[in-house]
């Protein structure tokens, strides 16, 4: 595959809540293990509407979430009894496994003012030994990941190895996950040591080549082949990949190797077999129809 642009598209969560939905994408179904990428935000709602979008309890098996916030704040809760508030720069890995249940709350309604929420949420297959391993959730403060500075750029290591730094966040699968800031003029080489790669532009405008990116968008880059990018202006850019787990199958929240698992999870969830959060039982998503 030679390099590609891929174009986001627009997803309403419901209730103001649209984000752009990179991953899975028409011609780009994964890069590595990552099979799922939004961006919501900047969000901006007036007062006294924020809590309107509220991700209520939901179901996810077979993978991994991994929520990380530019701005705003978010109210965490899960089947496992977790409650954290999620803040800018950490980095909150929750491994679905057989299966969990989540609240995305936004209980702060101060977060929505100027400039707002802003937030990337990636899903990470398991590997097919690990699918139904134990549901887990692992939250790392922003303090304890590593940071790059030089000239003209700063970057943040989520996951895996970048630049010869190492996120101490522990994965199931080889991958990498970073965010960076690249002043305009400024290159930045994508790791080598993975076989999928590739950049989405939060901010701002990149380009590889004779490509080029501006928010919303990502570059794929060619498997085994030297990678980098250069700020045409000021960006900020999330970089993903890592080695592909083969072929799995999306519905709604699930992620499996197997399509008679993703039904079978459908029939859980309608049954009440996915446990809700100890403090959020009063309401939840249903199954969709189709």
């Amino acid at each position: 595959m030679s390099t590609l642009r891929i174009e986001s598209r627009r997803a309403d969560l419901g209730h103001g809540l649209v984000v752009r939905r990179a991953l899975p994408h028409a011609h780009v179904r994964s890069v590595g293990p990552f099979v799922f990428l939004d961006h919501a935000g900047p969000v901006v709602l007036p007062p006294d509407t924020g809590r309107s979008a509220d991700v209520r309890p939901h179901p996810h098996i077979g993978l991994a979430t991994v929520s990380y916030l530019l701005s705003g704040a978010v109210m965490h809760r899960d089947s496992l009894g977790v409650e954290i508030m999620i803040r800018p720069g950490d980095v909150n890995w929750m491994t679905a496994g057989r299966g969990i249940a989540h609240s995305e709350r936004f209980e702060d309604e101060s977060v929505f003012a100027a400039p707002g929420l802003e937030l990337l949420q990636a899903w990470v297959a398991l590997p097919e030994a690990d699918e139904e391993c134990e549901p887990a959730f692992a939250h790392t403060p922003l303090a304890e990941l590593p940071v790059l500075e030089a000239p003209g750029l700063w970057l943040r290591v989520i996951a895996g190895t970048v630049a010869g730094l190492t996120s101490p966040v522990r994965t199931r699968s080889a991958l990498f996950y970073a965010h960076a800031r690249v002043a305009a003029g400024t290159a930045l080489a994508l790791p080598a040591d993975y076989s999928e790669r590739a950049a989405y532009v939060v901010a701002g405008r990149i380009e590889s080549g004779t490509l080029a990116a501006e928010v919303g968008e990502m570059l794929v880059f060619e498997a085994g082949v030297p990678a980098a990018l250069t700020a045409t202006e000021d960006a900020t850019v999330m970089l993903l990949g890592g080695e592909p787990l083969g072929p799995r199958f999306v519905w709604w929240n699930f992620v499996s190797s197997r399509r008679e698992r993703i039904e079978q999870a459908k029939a859980d969830w309608a049954a009440g077999r996915i446990a809700l959060p100890p403090r959020d039982r009063e309401e939840f998503i249903p199954l969709p129809s189709r």
